[in-house]
């Protein structure tokens, strides 16, 4: 026997044993009958959750929670940043709602370099000049008036009471704030609300925010003039002018919601609903599950040498495209049909070598086939089937460090999402193009990816994480680990996972997520594994049992899957 089919054998017994051990492991997901909420801090979920018992439906928890979660978990829940939400309904409708935060008016696509054209560094992640004109609220407000059930200030009266009374920190919210400890101190709003005299908050002291009780106040009583407009505005207004930011009242006043198609595949007779552009997600998801479909991952296991080793591969061509073609729809025509064409990823497949890596920097557009581009999650299902996916940010941790003053209102650097120049790559490493450059009034390309699975037309799944680029791959896994691999829903988010996005030219992988045996076959296939980068936290609910095929417990048709890599989040049901 040669040394390579050893080492297949090995990895293959590895493969069987760590798929065992992985699946012993994990708890049983959360199980409800009557419906499913799963978020990255437990006071939102338990918000959630009690908006579903009093009758409202999916999107009317999805609204209470995404307010929470600005009080609870300000690291990403925000009403300072935007986001995307994706929704299916039970009389079988579905749409995308985009609130997306926009460039300003007086932003320029030069506007993060110096006088000889190179990146500043940090201009675009950190201060006011790295904040784009948030959109969170326009969009809570558009998803309730068109999907919800009930009244916006009962929706809104526990993230006031939250912040207005405070919440008593647990650990896992105090390692969240240590976090963004340096960042707070170099901006004296930020600093008065999450330190304590000056120090890092500890386990059980409270955290009150009465300026962001006022603003959410506002907000409950008069909807979107009562962030965009008014004192709040005026304020956010004074605090970006007076700090050497460019966001103006005409900003504000302009910026709007909008509701687009979902982008839809299908893989494996699943159908994957996602997110279209300005997010990436949905593109690179449908890419390499179309590049990936005609592989038989089953069949040679999990983490089976030659299995990963087309995942990065099919990854590493999706990115490329990501990061090539993609952009804001009202500037950019975005090849979508075409990048997620089957017989686009057909020739992707077939210039994928079994026997050694792909090298990024030969995979060039031009050249065949590529001829012709810290955020939160949660994931909520009602009684009757209606499902929404919801994926939020303020880009960076904590976004830009820095509060308008008077509101409570930590403000995003999503500015750091666009290309400040081509070819120079950005906080999560991405390499971009000219489409996504800046423009006024632009959206910045975006990784967010909610997503939800149907299998004739019938709720499946509902899933996503935050994680910047990475957020594509880490839903990727968590889908194939699920249909392939016939993993439990917490079986599959608990999985270790790898991810590879053509630039830099190496695959982060996760602690055991690759045996030794493995490992030192892809790196002898031409692969470049590295540390993996900080966790991400996904947030996943299956419908009907807790595997596909599986048996459901009892009465309980909804289970939910809480990622433990972050210890504040929580699944519950009713």
């Amino acid at each position: 026997m040669n040394l390579s089919l050893k080492r297949q054998l090995s990895v293959f017994v590895f493969g069987i044993s760590a798929s065992v051990l992985a699946q012993a492991a994990s708890v049983a997901p959360v199980a409800a009958e009557h419906g499913m909420v799963v978020t990255a801090q437990h006071l939102a979920t338990q918000v959630g959750v009690d908006v579903l018992k009093k009758g409202g439906n999916a999107v009317d928890a999805a609204v209470a929670v995404g307010y929470a979660l600005a009080v609870v978990y300000p690291a990403a829940g925000n009403l300072g940043g935007g986001g995307f939400m994706t929704i299916t309904l039970a009389d079988g409708r579905k749409t995308f709602v985009d609130f997306r935060e926009k460039a300003p008016l007086a932003a320029s696509a030069n506007m993060y370099l110096d006088a000889n054209g190179n990146v500043i560094p940090g201009l675009s992640e950190m201060g006011h000049l790295a904040v784009a004109v948030p959109g969170t609220v326009a969009g809570m407000e558009l998803a309730l008036n068109k999907y919800g059930k009930l009244k916006r200030a009962e929706l809104i009266a526990p993230a006031i009471r939250l912040a207005k009374e405070g919440y008593v920190l647990r650990q896992g919210d105090v390692e969240m704030l240590e976090a963004g400890t340096e960042g707070f101190k170099k901006d004296a709003p930020t600093a008065a609300i999450f330190l304590n005299k000056g120090q890092p908050y500890k386990a059980g002291e409270k955290l009150v925010q009465k300026d962001l009780a006022a603003t959410l106040t506002a907000v409950s009583q008069q909807g979107s003039k009562g962030f965009y407009q008014g004192a709040v505005g005026r304020a956010i207004v004074e605090s970006s002018q007076r700090n050497k930011g460019i966001i103006t009242q005409a900003d504000l006043d302009q910026y709007t919601a909008r509701e687009l198609a979902p982008l839809e595949c299908n893989y494996r007779g699943y159908q994957i609903v996602s997110a279209p552009p300005p997010s990436s997600g949905g593109v690179v998801i449908c890419e390499v599950l179309n590049i990936l479909e005609g592989y038989p991952l089953k069949e040679w296991g999990f983490r089976a040498a030659k299995g990963v080793h087309v995942q990065i591969e099919a990854m590493r061509h999706a990115y490329i495209d990501r990061n090539s073609y993609l952009g804001d729809p009202d500037f950019v025509k975005n090849p979508v049909a075409h990048l997620i064409d089957k017989n686009y990823a057909a020739k992707i497949r077939d210039s994928i070598s079994q026997e050694k890596a792909g090298v990024s920097s030969e995979l060039k557009i031009g050249t065949a086939p590529h001829e012709g581009s810290n955020t939160t999650h949660y994931s909520i299902v009602d009684k009757d089937g209606n499902a929404v996916s919801v994926t939020y940010t303020l880009n960076n941790w904590f976004g830009a460090h820095v509060t308008a003053a008077k509101t409570g209102v930590l403000l995003n650097d999503e500015m750091d999402d666009f290309t400040s120049k081509v070819g120079a790559s950005n906080m999560y490493g991405l390499v971009q193009g000219e489409a996504n450059a800046i423009a006024p009034g632009k959206r910045p390309l975006s990784s967010m990816s909610p997503t939800i699975v149907l299998r004739d037309n019938k709720l499946v799944m509902v899933t996503g994480t935050p994680g910047g680029s990475r957020i594509p791959t880490t839903v990727l896994h968590t889908l194939i680990n699920v249909i392939d691999y016939g993993m439990d829903i917490q079986e599959a988010v608990d999985a270790p996972r790898f991810h590879q996005q053509w630039m830099p030219d190496v695959t982060y992988v996760e602690n055991f997520g690759l045996s030794p045996d493995t490992r030192a076959i892809l790196v002898g296939m031409g692969h470049h594994l590295a540390q993996a980068q900080p966790a991400n936290h996904i947030a996943a609910i299956l419908v009907g049992a807790p595997s596909l095929g599986g048996q459901p417990v009892a009465n309980n048709k909804f289970y939910g899957a809480n990622d433990p890599r972050r210890n504040t989040g929580l699944a519950a049901g009713y």
